[in-house]
């Protein structure tokens, strides 16, 4: 018996370094950043039992089986679509700014169609003013409605959207609304679900979260965009959730989330459905390609519209492109740079760009929220701090709420503006999207909208950085050691 407990043993002991090890080299062998690679080693030898298992569960990216064949399945067909559009040569932009020229191209070669000239767009920076124009629009709509949220929250002005919705479906509106299972968790535990469902709105609840199916998608994979297109040609996207900000977080301790939506009339919201259709069809299974640009209903106008490219991120879509258009982009600038965003953990590729931008003399701005809702996040950003400062970059943090426009400006021209917080999330894992825009004029309104925030922020000044107590210094690389996790 002693010999038989003996063989179990030793065999279980095996069978716990035989999996160390299967991971470990698993880890090795995929193409990924080095200190990804690190600090996911550093997880499993310090706890291998818990290491391993969120390894299995977070550190691959899995769409899951049945949403995998569904993204092969669409691309012949968004491809051909694809194709199709390119024979509408008028809506097509020729030529960009110098500072845009490298990234359009860039979009154009990945994604396979250039950027969209003759587009009107309208900035919104309250929360108010994006809902109450979102609600005319959703009541003028003549022909569908699709929408897709990280987050919809009931309550105060999100209810009144719902009820717009709701009215548009019962005239007889096609509407369409996908929602992230873990971001809207409280709609779809609320009567708003089955109101809508009622009432005639396809809802889908994208990215299920199950606990049975952990090892077979990553769970922390999630439907980031928020999108909303009518009738084909009204389009909004940026860094809002369908959320009141007076209803939404509360008790976080960070005040009332500060967003950034675009408004656009024009073909871009063409390029955008292509993404929505492609989003439905993984989730759904259903084929809802938009039609292509139609000259005699679109508000074209090429004199005076603004040039966008549409970027879109996540399983299924060109690999790294958001990361290597902010790259692009940082490398672009000649005179100055401004960066918002509520959650600053990034790549080193991006951190070098950045740093190298402000020593070689462009005014370099990051625009960040003083309190953050994420404890791990707010440390991990400050570790970058000392860096970026040194390197002569100016770093901003917000103190009227919790920022959470997410936007680029470079030398007056070139914007982008989306979903995408510049951290590991946002940059390699999530469904993202981003605008570019290539125009002086949105640029002088976004600029408008930045000073805005800097005019509200504190500056962080560099030798007062440099005494702060050792504590908080050992804290930061710590989670700096984890960041390309978070």
């Amino acid at each position: 018996m002693t010999t038989f407990y003996t063989v179990v043993s030793w065999l279980v002991i095996l069978g716990y370094w035989l999996l160390i090890a299967g991971v470990t080299l698993r880890i090795l062998m995929k193409r990924r950043a080095v200190p990804s690679a690190m600090a996911w080693l550093l997880i499993i030898y310090i706890l291998p039992l818990v290491g391993i298992i969120a390894y299995l569960s977070f550190g691959e990216l899995h769409l899951g089986k049945r949403r995998a064949e569904r993204a092969r399945a669409m691309w012949p067909s968004t491809a051909k679509w694809l194709t199709d559009l390119k024979s509408c040569k008028h809506i097509f932009a020729e030529e960009n700014s110098a500072v845009a020229t490298s990234l359009f191209q860039l979009c154009e070669r990945r994604q396979g169609i250039g950027g969209v000239k003759g587009n009107q767009l309208q900035l919104l920076t309250t929360s108010d003013e994006t809902m109450q124009a979102l609600i005319r629009d959703i009541q003028l709509a003549r022909h569908n409605i699709e929408i897709v949220f990280y987050i919809w929250q009931p309550g105060g002005m999100a209810d009144q959207v719902a009820e717009s919705l709701m009215a548009a479906a019962r005239r007889g509106i096609h509407c369409r609304l996908m929602l992230d299972s873990a971001g809207s968790v409280a709609f779809f535990r609320s009567p708003w679900a089955n109101m809508m469902r009622n009432a005639g709105v396809e809802v889908v609840e994208a990215l299920k979260v199950n606990l049975m199916r952990v090892f077979l998608r990553r769970m922390d994979l999630r439907q980031h965009r928020k999108m909303v297109l009518i009738d084909n040609y009204i389009a909004y996207t940026g860094s809002m959730n369908l959320v009141d900000p007076r209803f939404f977080k509360q008790d976080a301790g960070v005040g009332q989330w500060i967003d950034l939506m675009a408004r656009m009339e024009g073909p871009v919201a063409t390029a955008m459905g292509i993404v929505y259709s492609c989003d439905w069809e993984i989730e759904t299974g259903k084929r809802i390609l938009p039609p292509p640009p139609d000259a005699n209903i679109m508000p074209f106008e090429e004199a005076s519209g603004h040039t966008i490219h549409t970027i879109a991120s996540g399983p299924g879509f060109p690999e790294d492109l958001i990361h290597q258009a902010l790259l692009t982009s940082v490398y672009a600038a000649r005179e100055y740079l401004i960066m918002t965003t509520p959650y600053f953990v990034p790549s080193d590729d991006l951190l070098h760009a950045i740093c190298t931008a402000a020593q070689r003399g462009v005014d370099v701005s990051i625009i960040i929220p003083r309190h953050n809702d994420s404890l791990l996040v707010g440390w991990a950003s400050r570790a970058f701090f000392s860096e970026l400062l040194a390197a002569g970059v100016k770093i901003y943090q917000f103190e009227g709420g919790l920022l959470h426009t997410k936007s680029v400006l470079v030398d007056g021209q070139l914007s982008l503006v989306g979903t995408v917080n510049l951290d590991m999330r946002s940059l390699w894992l999530n469904f993202e999207i981003t605008l570019v825009i290539d125009d002086s004029g949105f640029a002088g309104d976004l600029a408008g909208v930045q000073d805005d925030y800097i005019s509200r922020s504190r500056l962080v000044d560099a030798r007062l950085w440099a005494k702060r107590p050792m504590w908080q210094r050992v804290v930061e690389r710590l989670f700096y050691f984890f960041s390309p996790l978070l």
